[in-house]
């Protein structure tokens, strides 16, 4: 991606193609989309009825499905995901806008008790719910369709009109979405895309006709627009981790290292919650890593519209130089290398693991945020546990062993917001909580629980 004053160039991030140039919006382009909103939601006349925004999502789901390998192709080629995850994004898409579709019925308030005191007798009160207002989204280039759909589609299954600005890096899928919403009658100002540089981004948080702010991102970002808020603002901000996994003697190790090659190595790690520090019993800590880094060797590194290619790019050139010089620092701090630890290309960096990296350096302190997962040799759990919760990242975390009370003492001791039980710290199901905790974020995403967070309650009392 390369900018201008006027446009935006979308370059693949495998091999530097231009894909697009789309045009930038300036101030006053923000101003108008920020004002059609806002026009929306204060013209009741104007709002959707449940039933016309269930309709809409359906069409939008029915014409999603007829453009699977479109959109496959352009979040393969914007974004850098290996064509076969793409797809797997793209039916998360699509099934992220059925949830969101059948959770308009789940709408509803309740009934408040009355009659318990002599001043609350002949009274009948309900709580309902209203929409929050204008909601703004900043979005992530590492999901380019599924970010998209979280954070405008609960926007839109609710009734608030919603901007979303997508990462100027992979814009395609959000406006081939937002083409589709149209397709399905979905009226403009109920969800626009805008695409324009950071500080005129800052207008859609600090607007004060914006009520809900939706930020995926890095948590320097994150913490600073939440700051910028007008007074009465809500927000959820989704930032990164640094995700443990605890590993105990009795673990099975045949099951666990596909599912830790998987988490560790998905996207070239370029999620918030992959698998990164892997703390391994003593008894099993050469064994697991030696077994991963034979395996991470034999993953395809590549052009990710190649069907065969597992593990794609890193979205800029600079982001391989970092990956990088944090290796080469872990490694000369005492880290041992069994595999990886070299550029492929200008895009690509090998697969990677490292054993016992020193607790001070960056692969151990930051979340990498590239194909590097490292392992810790331990005696005891609780100083595993110590370590896990040494950061001030608390997201998703995991723990393999075979003894329940085991597995329960550690997802009640790590901080973390979501622990998995023999599975990789990256799964994730869009109707489940999904929020980080501490620099991680704040907040809960998840269709539903988006939903619930941009809607208020109203209440009625009837006196009789």
């Amino acid at each position: 991606m390369t900018k201008t004053d006027e446009k935006v160039s979308v370059l693949s991030p495998y091999d530097n193609r231009l894909i697009k140039e789309l045009p930038l919006a300036g101030s006053q382009e923000l101003e108008d989309a920020i004002s059609l909103a806002h026009e929306h939601f204060i013209e009741r006349d104007k709002w959707l009825a449940p039933h016309q925004r269930m309709a809409i999502l359906q069409r939008t789901i029915e014409i999603m499905k007829t453009r699977i390998p479109e959109l496959t192709e352009i979040a393969a080629q914007e974004g850098g995901k290996p064509y076969m995850d793409s797809l797997a994004e793209v039916e998360r898409a699509i099934n992220g806008v059925q949830l969101a579709m059948e959770h308009i019925a789940q709408i509803k308030g309740e009934q408040i008790a009355m009659g318990l005191t002599p001043a609350s007798v002949n009274r009948i009160a309900y709580t309902f719910k209203e929409p929050i207002g204008v909601v703004s989204s900043i979005s992530a280039f590492n999901h380019p369709l599924n970010l998209t759909v979280h954070q405008t589609v609960p926007a839109i299954a609710v009734g608030a009109p919603v901007i979303i600005k997508p990462s100027l890096m992979t814009p395609l899928s959000c406006l081939a979405f937002m083409d589709i919403l149209y397709e399905a009658g979905l009226p403009k100002g109920w969800c626009q895309a805008i695409l324009c540089e950071t500080d005129i981004a800052e207008q859609l948080v600090t607007d004060q006709r914006v009520s809900f702010l939706s930020f995926i991102g890095s948590a320097r970002v994150g913490w600073y627009l939440r700051s910028k808020l007008s007074p009465g603002t809500h927000c959820a901000l989704e930032h990164g981790g640094a995700a443990p996994v605890i590993v105990e003697p009795d673990a099975d190790i045949d099951a666990m290292l596909p599912a830790l090659l998987k988490g560790g190595f998905y996207h070239a790690g370029q999620v918030c919650v992959s698998v990164q520090r892997v703390f391994v019993h003593e008894k099993l800590s050469d064994l697991v890593a030696g077994k991963l880094a034979k395996m991470a060797e034999q993953l395809i590194t590549g052009d990710p519209l190649d069907k065969k290619t597992e593990v794609g790019p890193l979205i800029l050139p600079r982001e391989v130089d970092r990956v990088h010089e944090w290796v080469t620092e872990a490694i000369t701090a005492g880290a041992t290398c069994l595999c990886g630890g070299q550029r492929i290309s200008e895009s690509c960096y090998e697969p990677t693991v490292l054993l016992n990296p020193p607790d001070n350096v960056r692969v151990s302190t930051q979340e990498i945020f590239g194909p590097v997962v490292c392992i810790y040799s331990y005696s005891e759990r609780d100083t595993a546990i110590e370590q896990a919760n040494s950061l001030d990242y608390a997201f998703q975390a995991a723990v393999y062993t075979k003894n329940m009370d085991i597995a329960l003492d550690t997802v009640n001791r790590l901080n973390a917001s979501a622990v998995m039980v023999n599975d990789h710290t990256a799964f994730r199901v869009d109707w489940m909580p999904f929020g980080g905790r501490n620099s991680s974020g704040m907040g809960v995403g998840g269709i539903q629980y988006s939903m619930h967070e941009m809607l208020l309650d109203k209440m009625m009392v009837i006196k009789h």
